[in-house]
């Protein structure tokens, strides 16, 4: 008897690509809206509703409830919100704040690509989530799925006193080619774009498949700003800082380089032959590829040349978060930036601060990068009043160390790929180390995120902490596994993972011991970054620990499982 050969999930979703465009069926979900739950076929649970910004939501109990990978769903929905930029009107967050209160029982997360994700959304209720956001000017095409990504930008563009250019009109423009055309319905995989014109690259270029910096160059002794290129950024399980390439990309080259970088990797077969290895970075990574080849390969598609690069200023240990009070470029105005601790707002919360940016300022709001919300052109006899009104709503401007670096990904409590509830855990873990470690007086990026896949970001961090299973006492707990060091501008590395893993309860202890040994022997002048990268991993296990301990694997997922078929969830 002959036998069939099993289709790969590769396979699979490709296949269902080509035989549909997801965005073409809108009609559908009105459809499925109207039917109920069990009208909706499998393709559409497990593929196409992605385009559309929306995945099935876990049960709580993460991946490891259910089984090949990935956990099990409820009849409920995660909506990702695409806001480019992070450029927000009052009226917008208004009807985000709405519909969260209608339809997402009250509780919505900013993420780390300037979005904003809604939970507990039934089929019956997304038909009215989506003509809601459309209304206002906001949608969720592409916030999810093998397509370009939410294009990110500096938060303070425009009003940064600081950036080379404002270079928001480009956000916009990428994000306007690119989102629900169908020429970009079936890429590879996930495909994630940074413009930025700031100094400080609070985007993050280097982990973008597409990370464009803004510099300037001198022509005929006159300064002209453009723009360096970098190509096939990314973290999850294998984390690659991207590849600079030898090119200066002028404003008006940015949009034909951006379309035919993604044409690229549309068009590369090979990257569609196994789900975990079809992000850009694995023609670096598995296929040879060089910088050099890959601009000659650009150039071709593009069908001009790209002047040489110039010298760039990546920024040295500068912090990003872009909170607290600041002055802006347009004298008598500044901006405002308040933490949402771990990203997660409130229906309550979103609705007064979009009060608040018409009471004290022009209704102008940006979401950040580091899961935190700005309001920008306030007049500056108003930053100090409106910082005040932030504070009392639970959106803290200012805050400790540890308030304002913690970054969390959705963890157990909606994603069915994770392995550790991350939220709760992370609001709690800044409330210990703000008791322990008072006056902390270091700047600190502490990520938090729930598995492998890295959408907390923690190959990033000054400490990113992954999330894993351990036996206590015969049961399975959560645990948390170190990696420290990481760093981008100047410095660009990925965090080291020093071999300690710990239950979570254990973390706070471990984190005091750690930064109480950091103050106790810092040098001079010496930030977290450096002060890790002068000692052992066996050092910094031990300051972990408390003792010395031997190296703990970091026990990745086995690859023959679909953890990573992955990668979806993230941003």
């Amino acid at each position: 008897m002959a036998h069939t050969k099993k289709e790969t999930t590769a396979q699979r979703v490709e296949r269902l690509k080509r035989a549909a465009n997801p965005w073409d069926g809108l009609e559908e979900i009105r459809r499925f809206a109207r039917e109920g739950f069990d009208s909706i076929p499998p393709e559409w649970i497990g593929t196409y509703f992605r385009w559309w910004g929306v995945y099935t939501q876990g049960d709580g109990a993460g991946v490891t409830g259910g089984q090949g990978g990935v956990g099990r769903a409820l009849q409920r929905f995660m909506v990702r919100i695409r806001i480019p930029n992070g450029i927000l009107t009052s009226h917008q967050l208004r009807a985000i704040a709405d519909l969260t209160r209608r339809h997402a029982n009250g509780i919505a997360d900013l993420t780390v690509r300037q979005n904003i994700q809604l939970h507990w959304v039934t089929i019956e209720s997304l038909p009215e989530v989506l003509d809601g956001l459309w209304q206002v000017g906001l949608n969720t095409t592409g916030a999810c799925g093998d397509v370009v990504r939410n294009v990110t930008g500096c938060p303070v563009a425009g009003v940064d006193a600081d950036e080379v250019v404002d270079a928001s009109p480009l956000v916009l423009e990428a994000s306007r080619l690119l989102a629900g055309n169908a020429e970009f319905y079936n890429l590879p995989r996930k495909f994630k774009i940074s413009i930025t014109g700031c100094r400080v690259w609070c985007p993050y270029p280097e982990i973008n498949d597409i990370g464009l910096t803004a510099l300037t160059r001198m022509v005929r002794g006159t300064p002209e700003v453009g723009f360096s290129l970098r190509v096939a950024g990314g973290l999850s399980t294998e984390p690659y800082l991207g590849a600079r390439l030898n090119a200066f990309v002028r404003w008006n080259q940015v949009l034909p380089v951006v379309k035919g970088v993604v044409e690229l990797f549309r068009d590369s077969d090979v990257l569609r032959e196994h789900r975990e290895r079809a992000r850009l970075k694995f023609l670096f990574l598995r296929h040879g590829w060089t910088a050099d080849r890959f601009l000659s390969e650009l150039q071709d598609r593009i069908g001009f040349q790209l002047d040489p690069a110039v010298e760039e200023h990546p920024p040295d240990d500068v912090y990003r978060d872009h909170v607290g009070v600041h002055a802006q470029k347009q004298s008598g105005l500044s901006y405002v930036g308040a933490v949402a601790l771990r990203g997660r707002i409130t229906a309550e919360q979103m609705q007064a601060a979009a009060d608040l940016a018409e009471r004290y300022a022009g209704g102008e709001l940006r979401a950040t990068n580091m899961q935190n919300l700005l309001v920008v052109n306030v007049p500056t006899l108003n930053a100090e009043p409106l910082a005040k009104e932030f504070d009392a709503i639970g959106l803290k401007v200012g805050g400790s160390a540890f308030w304002r670096g913690t970054v969390a990904c959705s963890g157990t409590e909606f994603c069915k790929l994770a392995i550790t509830e991350t939220k709760s855990f992370s609001r709690w873990l800044v409330e210990e180390l703000e008791e322990r470690l008072p006056g902390f007086d270091q700047h600190l990026k502490l990520h938090v995120t729930g598995c492998p896949n890295s959408c907390g970001q923690h190959w990033i961090a000054d400490i990113g902490i992954e999330g894993k299973k351990i036996k206590v006492h015969d049961r399975m707990v959560d645990a948390y596994y170190f990696c420290v060091g990481g760093a981008s501008g100047f410095h660009q590395a990925t965090a080291r993972p020093v071999g300690y893993r710990c239950a979570s309860t254990e973390v706070p202890d471990a984190l005091e011991r750690l930064l109480r040994r950091y103050l106790a022997q810092r040098e001079p002048g010496e930030n977290l970054r450096r002060f890790f990268v002068r000692h052992t991993d066996t050092e910094l296990r031990e300051f972990l620990a408390g003792e010395v301990v031997a190296r703990v694997a970091r026990d990745l997922p086995d690859p023959t499982r679909s953890l990573a078929q992955a990668g979806g969830l993230g941003d």
